[in-house]
């Protein structure tokens, strides 16, 4: 058994019941020593829990003056354990709304303490009590960053998390105020290569979750809005350097027409429109899309790996279009539509190799030897 005095709990509520002893009880129980409590502007009348909660000794109370959010409050606390504990390993996060078992509590921070990994505390959302809309959100959050973000994570809502010393020095500068900061959480894992592992925890739900405080469609948004721009910010790229390209490709056809025709015209101008397009297109993705701290040189023998292939491919099948249509040299236009049109088939393809490869965050030798 792991000794959980250097870990810190980390507990924000919002107007508690008796549910918060509850759950603090427990955690002294299972040898948590150290229990940073946030009180995110609670109404008087729900203060009582919090001055309950302050007369043990292990728990340390901090306070917002208003209601500032439950990422804020995560944020507070994490200030605090790197500010005040300096030989503190690391801390894992709780709800007060008592879904959190504190036996499940230890084993995430016993598998973090073992692994130095942040580790998920994951739900069975396949159980017949767990409620229509905390399955809906789950399944589709997952599915969301999965194709989007490309990160496999069964249970995207968890609040349980168990955070080396090292990640909360990185995430406690992540953006967001709300529920949407449990989200950056997770984004800022594949942004900085923090390695990250699930364990599996009980599926627990009091009335439903009816004590939550999460706004299905606001706080969705919030959430949804996060992966969408990050998407959004690919095909932005992906349409500016499209039009470089097919400008460049109309103009070099053009220029290029009295020289060369057939295979060898299409060959040079789909070569050249590629060279001007893809160096705009790596630039792009690795400073506003993917927002990658990779190193340039290796990112970019990877992005042009990629790049080398897909040109041949968008060179070949547009060649075979315009064979099999029969377009001659000459139509200009058409074959720049039908080059575009190639273009974007191959799109969603390079959109998933580049999140999962070129732009993907690489180990140092240092920490393939600490996380294996």
């Amino acid at each position: 058994m792991q000794d959980l005095s250097r870990v810190s709990v980390v507990l924000p509520s919002l107007d508690p019941d008796e549910k918060l002893g509850t759950v603090i009880d427990g955690l002294l129980e299972y040898g948590f020593t150290d229990i940073i409590l946030v009180n995110d502007g609670s109404k008087p009348e729900n203060l009582f829990y919090f001055e309950e909660a302050a007369r043990h000794p292990e728990v340390h109370l901090l306070h917002h003056a208003v209601n500032r959010g439950k990422g804020a409050a995560l944020k507070t606390a994490f200030r605090y354990f790197l500010d005040n504990r300096p030989e503190g390993l690391g801390v894992v996060t709780v709800d007060g709304d008592n879904q959190h078992h504190p036996a499940d509590t230890r084993a995430c921070c016993e598998h973090m303490l073992q692994t130095g990994r942040c580790v998920l505390g994951c739900r069975d959302f396949t159980l017949d009590h767990v409620p229509p809309r905390s399955r809906f959100g789950n399944h589709t959050t997952s599915l969301v960053f999965k194709i989007f973000c490309g990160m496999t994570i069964s249970d995207t809502q968890t609040g349980l998390r168990a955070l080396p010393r090292d990640a909360v020095q990185i995430l406690v500068d992540v953006a967001g105020d709300r529920f949407e900061y449990e989200t950056n959480m997770l984004l800022a894992f594949k942004t900085n290569g923090i390695p990250f592992d699930e364990v599996k925890i009980r599926t627990v739900y009091i009335e439903e979750n009816k004590s939550s405080h999460f706004r299905v469609i606001h706080d969705s948004w919030r959430i949804y809005k996060l992966i969408l721009a990050h998407f959004f910010r690919y095909t932005l790229s992906s349409l500016v350097s499209a039009l470089v390209d097919t400008g460049a490709y109309s103009a070099l056809s053009w220029g290029l027409r009295g020289i060369l025709n057939g295979f060898s015209l299409t060959a040079a101008a789909g070569i050249g429109a590629r060279v001007i397009s893809s160096l705009l297109n790596f630039f792009l993705n690795k400073k506003l899309v993917f927002r990658t701290r990779v190193d340039t040189g290796k990112a970019m023998l990877r992005y042009y790996c990629l790049a080398l292939p897909q040109m041949a491919a968008q060179v070949l099948l547009t060649q075979g279009v315009y064979s099999l249509l029969r377009i001659s040299d000459r139509a200009n236009g058409l074959r720049t539509f039908i080059y575009a049109v190639v273009m974007t088939v191959l799109y969603f393809v390079s959109y998933m190799i580049q999140q999962r490869w070129v732009f993907a965050p690489q180990k140092t030798k240092e920490e393939v030897e600490k996380y294996e």
